[in-house]
């Protein structure tokens, strides 16, 4: 099956049922150790995770890593430009579960970024960035304690499909001379809008299939959670992006409205639910004016169709929802991009999970994590129905590569988010604390202890997964 490399003689196979791990005390898993400061950072990150799953389970369940290659380490080994071989996509196809360190983007290759060709091959839909602080991580904000959100990016659409034309090419100029003089004026909405002619064009891609599995996941994911946390925002551009990003929203909320209907209530809902809870008998008119302030002066025409949607939620949802049992609901509403990215830093404990598309989550994650360390401190996971890779959310800071020095938490995090999607939570659970614990004693690699008031001595990459581990029962 295999050029280069060898599976391990020991192990089992990870296997998938409804887009769930079946895992087994044994499981094989490939990993790749990255490049740059991969070198530093797997090894201690590897540590770690064998001794938190010793720790946790005293021999009864271990990992039986398999090396696999990708990156300028795959170049060095299957040849020039072999960033991504064949090797490594049958085993991560195989095996199911994965992690990796941060990765080269080639240049002069055929592949624009090995971590957006790792997820469009295997299908791994569901980019998902969970952004908490640890206590005694320094940080900008005044109340990074209160951050605590996980970050549903969709993975396979948006223009992260990377379908675009140059400037000047023979298709970019048949397109835009298509959309010019054909598409355009047959649109009535789009009036006399016309490309200029040296534009490059690209294709956004929003669906119904790839929304809806995805905020799925992230509704999924909330019914864990604590009921305080049950929470879900759909982030859009959805009042300028309409078609696209705004029927990100509309079909997030039909799929809350039917496949999760006896979980979940909207936040609309909520209101109008709440107005008759107050009032038993305030009308349907009355109830439509209180949750939308402008109702007076809209048109007729506009009024009804409020009235309407007052109507046909309390004939659907109050006998099952009213009476306050909404409250017991996955809460599930929307925001505006532009306006998420400054309510995360002045109201973040008002959020917990944030469902969106491909370039806004990616945006998000990065402005979420420098609030609580940075990339440095933010996990990551790519996950579809049958497999899932979970890696380091930083670059690879060729720089730094040998010296023992970086942050390796990023990428140990990664693996506790692994363990969890094992089903493997004791052992997560040891390496979360002895990370807390590291931290809160200014046992910190040096982007943390430069920061630190007053600065402290930093430990070695090496070093700080000792401090970790030294401090899973603290």
């Amino acid at each position: 099956m295999y050029e280069k490399i060898t599976p391990p003689t020991t192990g089992a196979t990870v296997t998938f049922e409804n887009g769930k791990p079946i895992v087994p005390d044994n499981p094989i898993i490939p990993f790749i150790r990255g490049d740059g400061t991969g070198v530093d950072l797997w090894p201690a990150s590897q540590r770690v995770l064998d001794a938190a799953i010793e720790t946790a389970y005293g021999g009864q369940r271990q990992i039986n890593w398999f090396k696999v290659y990708a990156g300028d380490e795959a170049c060095e080994l299957y040849g020039t430009y072999q960033y991504l071989p064949e090797d490594t996509l049958n085993a991560i196809k195989v095996y199911g579960i994965a992690i990796k360190g941060p990765l080269t983007t080639p240049i002069g290759g055929g592949i624009r970024s090995l971590n957006v060709a790792l997820r469009q091959i295997n299908d791994l839909y569901a980019c998902v960035r969970p952004c908490k602080y640890y206590l005694g991580t320094p940080s900008p904000h005044r109340n990074p304690e209160k951050m605590d959100v996980i970050i549903y990016r969709e993975n396979t659409e948006d223009i992260y499909l990377g379908i675009e034309w140059r400037e000047g090419s023979e298709i970019a100029e048949k397109l835009i001379h298509i959309l010019n003089t054909d598409l355009i004026p047959a649109t009535p909405e789009h009036g006399k809008k016309q490309i200029r002619l040296d534009s490059g064009i690209g294709i956004k891609p929003i669906s119904k299939t790839g929304s809806q599995r995805l905020i799925r996941r992230a509704i999924q994911n909330a019914l864990r959670l604590p009921k305080a946390k049950q929470m879900v925002t759909l982030v859009h551009k959805g009042n300028i992006m309409k078609y696209t990003e705004g029927a990100f929203r509309d079909w997030g909320y039909e799929l809350v409205t039917t496949e999760f209907r006896n979980e979940c209530v909207t936040e609309r809902e909520s209101w109008i639910l709440s107005n008759k809870e107050a009032n038993s008998e305030i009308s349907i008119e009355e109830n439509a004016r209180k949750i939308d302030p402008g109702y007076d002066a809209l048109t007729p025409e506009k009024q009804a169709e409020i009235c309407q949607e007052v109507e046909s939620v309390l004939t659907a949802i109050w006998q099952s929802h009213g009476d306050s049992k909404w409250q017991e609901k996955v809460m599930v509403n929307d925001r505006i991009a532009d306006s998420i990215f400054q309510q995360i830093q002045t109201r973040p404990g008002e959020y917990s999970i944030l469902a969106t598309m491909n370039l806004n989550g990616d945006y998000l994650s990065d402005a979420a994590a420098a609030l609580v360390g940075g990339l440095g401190m933010g996990p990551g996971a790519n996950i579809g129905d049958t497999c899932a890779i979970f890696e380091a959310t930083h670059g690879t800071a060729p720089k730094h590569a040998g010296l023992d020095r970086v942050n390796p938490g990023s990428l140990i995090l990664s693996g506790v988010m692994m363990l969890e999607y094992m089903g493997w939570q004791e052992a997560a659970d040891l390496i979360k604390q002895g990370l807390a614990a590291a931290i809160s004693h200014q046992e910190v690699t040096y982007d943390l202890a430069r920061l630190m008031e007053p600065a402290v001595e930093p430990l070695k990459c090496s070093e700080f997964a000792e401090a970790i581990i030294k401090h899973f029962k603290d």
